[in-house]
């Protein structure tokens, strides 16, 4: 009887020491997730005030602000006249 109730215990704890180290190892993630929501919130918002923008379609306009967010970075071809 003595020996089951240690056996209890001691998984008892290992399920303890689990949750805890997953509970540590989704902080990150978390505050990561928190981070892009604000962002995307942010610039769909700030899209939606630009004119040329306000003509896209929604899926276009969320479209360009995950690019936005994910560091995507447009810089103007200049195009050089042919002689």
């Amino acid at each position: 009887m003595k020996m089951n109730f240690s056996i209890e215990k001691a998984l008892l704890g290992f399920i303890a020491i689990g949750m805890a180290t997953i509970a540590i190892e989704l902080l990150p993630v978390s505050r990561k997730a928190a981070y892009w929501n604000r962002c995307l919130n942010t610039t769909s918002s700030t899209l939606n005030k630009v004119p040329a923008v306000q003509k896209i379609k929604t899926k276009g306009r969320d479209a360009l602000a995950v690019m936005i967010c994910n560091g995507a970075v447009f810089e103007p071809k200049i195009k050089r006249p042919i002689k």
